[in-house]
């Protein structure tokens, strides 16, 4: 098991160990003692699942105020690329953005913590993503940033063509519209 540091402060890639056979592979994808060893004393209390098919770009969501949530996100089945943005106004990486391919292949998780807005496109003919996150869905504390932001400039791996992007995710404002969150 690893953890990697990525070029956003704070934000880590997680890779279990996976042990493969001719049966299949077996994988403790979480475990309290090993995050906690590491310093992350994240205690989760939702998980979600998604299934996509291949050019649906889902992103990029937050939660505001009492309602922000770290993320532990992974893909269950397929390929998507992982995006997150530092929305985090005191942070030095703040406005940056990170991609990084997850797959059933790759086994990477992201750990996502609050102050982030997260998205992921499908690579694949569909994907079922997973995550867990560290406090409850408040629909009136969510926030966006539109996908295609000009100004961040995120190579989502669909061309424009084939991208299926939801009406509420095509309304959300640019990055430079939206309002600072502080983590609580």
């Amino acid at each position: 098991m690893a953890f990697v540091e990525t070029p956003i402060q704070d934000l880590l890639l997680y890779t279990p160990d996976v042990f493969r056979d001719e049966r299949g592979y077996f994988t403790e994808s979480y475990n309290r003692r090993t995050f906690s060893a590491q310093g992350l004393t994240t205690a989760f209390v939702q998980d979600n699942q998604a299934l996509s098919q291949y050019g649906v770009i889902r992103g990029l969501h937050y939660q505001t105020g009492a309602s922000m949530q770290a993320k532990l996100v992974r893909v269950f089945e397929g390929r998507v690329l992982d995006v997150v943005v530092d929305l985090r106004p005191d942070s030095r990486t703040y406005g940056e953005v990170y991609a990084v391919e997850l797959n059933t292949d790759n086994m990477l998780q992201l750990v996502v913590p609050r102050g982030f807005a997260h998205g992921y496109s499908v690579l694949s003919e569909k994907a079922v993503f997973f995550y867990k996150c560290d406090n409850f869905y408040n629909r009136e504390s969510e926030g966006g940033i539109h996908p295609e932001d000009p100004g961040l400039n995120i190579d989502w791996g669909i061309p424009v063509a084939d991208r299926i992007i939801s009406e509420k995710d095509r309304i959300l404002p640019f990055f430079g519209e939206h309002k600072p969150i502080v983590p609580q």
